[in-house]
């Protein structure tokens, strides 16, 4: 093996910066000078090197591939497991479940229980934010002869979305339970206690007047009182949040992104109908016998 002497070493490391730049600027005039000739080296370079890369590639993508396949297969037995475990977790609630239908079906027997009518419902396409900085309302798009009046109940697929407040002929007007003049009778599914929920004009309605001893708790759901006769019982509102000390309410609908409502008609007796509040014209007062 040659040894190179320590000066010689130091003088071939000074040459080899000043060579490779050389190099560098002798391929550079090669290429501009003939351009056909540098693609041909370019070309056969790329045909040479192209089998070497297929060979080294081919061998990394199978090993990627079976190292992605390994994961999915244990990702699979991890998966395959809950799905076990939810499934026993499933058949004792439907068990439970059963048990307490069979239950229910023997105390409704005993009690001659009659189920409440099913109410009629009406589905409108929300067509407009009519609300703004001081009130929270939509616009529903209903056709001739609709059968809305003022005082039904508006739900999505979620939960409430508030009562409706004005009718046209072709249209109605829902004032949504975040709008500050809503005030709705609720209660907290929990405790059982009342409380009433109070529109903010903001995304969240604040819940007021609950039992002393019986303060909302976190996540807790809220749903509609029968108080009053104003809503039926039991239509989802939302869960209770806390912001600061205040206990506000979470809408279960999608209050924001209202594209379909159904309006209910649940005869309710708490609510006066339309006619209630327009002043009606007193009636004459019957004429005096004329007397000669």
């Amino acid at each position: 093996m040659l040894r190179l002497s320590i000066p010689a070493r130091q003088a071939l490391a000074r040459l080899t910066l000043p060579l490779l730049i050389a190099g560098a600027f002798a391929l550079l005039l090669l290429g501009k000078a003939d351009a056909l000739l540098a693609e041909r080296a370019r070309a056969s370079l790329g045909d040479t090197l192209a089998p070497l890369y297929d060979l080294i590639a081919n061998p990394v993508a199978r090993a990627r591939a079976a190292i992605a396949e390994a994961g999915h297969l244990v990702s699979l037995v991890g998966e395959n497991a809950a799905l076990r475990a939810e499934n026993e977790h499933l058949r004792q609630w439907q068990a439970v479940a059963l048990a307490l239908e069979a239950e229910n079906a023997t105390l409704r027997a005993n009690l001659h229980w009659i189920p409440d009518p099913a109410a009629a419902y009406v589905t409108a396409r929300v067509v407009a934010d009519a609300g703004g900085v001081y009130a929270h309302s939509v616009l529903l798009a209903v056709g001739p002869r609709h059968g809305i009046t003022k005082g039904q109940v508006a739900l999505d697929d979620r939960g409430l979305v508030g009562r409706i407040t004005e009718t046209g002929s072709r249209s109605a007007r829902v004032m949504l339970i975040t709008d500050l003049n809503s005030r709705i009778p609720v209660t907290l599914e929990h405790s059982r206690a009342r409380a009433i929920l109070a529109g903010t004009n903001g995304t969240l309605p604040r819940l007021l007047f609950w039992p002393e001893d019986t303060p909302p708790e976190e996540d807790e759901l809220v749903v509609t009182s029968a108080e009053a006769n104003a809503f039926p019982a039991g239509l989802p509102v939302g869960h209770v949040h806390y912001v600061g000390a205040a206990p506000m309410v979470v809408p279960a609908a999608r209050l924001t992104r209202l594209d379909m409502v159904r309006v209910f008609d649940y005869h309710l007796a708490g609510v006066p109908p339309p006619e209630a509040g327009e002043r009606r014209a007193p009636k004459p007062a019957p004429a005096a016998p004329y007397e000669p």
